[in-house]
Parts: structure tokens; C-alpha cells; sequence
């Protein structure tokens, strides 16, 4: 399976989660080739909007470039929405980190698969209470 199916399929597994807990949620698809700021996941009910940058991974760590990391922030900002990063680490559930809580280096945002980082997120039914 391509590097781009298991983040497809990752993206679907989250909607069909948030469908499942009885709130409304799409697929952007294309994100990060549009020439428009736009999230991996837009999720909301009748009181939040949410919009997410999802990724899976088998490595101890998850990079993110910092343009990504603004366009989330940007796109949240205009649409209304609040801002969620979302890690799977092989044979872990879904993580939620919010913007604040991701470590900055240079040139990226990074988490890591380590309890000094793990400590900060929330789970995907601590995300929808």
C-alpha cells in the first residue's frame, strides 16, 4: 500500500469515528496540493467546528513543516473552526494535540511517540465530549 493510501485510509477511519459519534464530517481532499490553506479533516456538530491535520506513522517521531502547521492555524481562523493535529503511531489510537502543544524546532513541529510528548494529547472521545 502507497505512503498516500495509508493517509487516505487514516483520514477515512477518522470520519467514519466522528460519523459514528453522531457528528457530520468530511475529506478534504487534495489538501496540501490546493493552492488554498486547507485541513485533512473538517468535523463539526450543532456546537464546534473542527479542522484536522491527520497523520499516521511508524516512526518514534511525526514532523510537520511549519507552512502546514500556519495553513491549519489560517484556515481555522477564517472557517471558525478549532485547530487539531491528529497522530496515529503504529499500534496506537488516535492521538489529538492541539497547536500549543506541539514542539517547534527550526524548520518544523514535532511529536514524539515519547511520554514527555504523549502527556499532552487527548483521545478521540476526550476530543468529541
Amino acid at each position: 500500500m502507497s505512503h498516500k493510501s495509508k493517509g487516505i485510509n487514516a483520514e477515512r477511519d477518522l470520519i467514519h469515528k466522528f460519523w459514528a459519534n453522531g457528528w457530520a464530517a468530511m475529506r478534504s481532499a487534495g489538501s496540501g496540493s490546493s493552492q488554498f490553506p486547507s485541513p485533512d479533516v473538517i468535523a463539526g456538530n450543532n456546537i464546534r467546528k473542527i479542522a484536522i491535520e491527520a497523520k499516521v506513522t511508524k516512526d518514534d517521531k511525526k514532523y510537520f513543516p511549519k507552512k502546514e502547521i500556519e495553513d491549519l492555524k489560517y484556515f481555522s481562523e477564517k472557517f471558525g473552526a478549532e485547530p487539531w493535529v491528529a497522530i496515529k503511531f503504529l499500534r496506537q489510537k488516535w492521538m489529538f494535540f492541539s497547536l500549543e502543544d506541539l514542539n517547534e524546532t527550526n524548520a518544523s513541529f514535532v511529536i514524539s511517540n515519547k511520554e514527555s510528548d504523549l502527556h499532552k494529547a487527548i483521545s478521540f472521545e476526550e476530543l468529541i465530549e
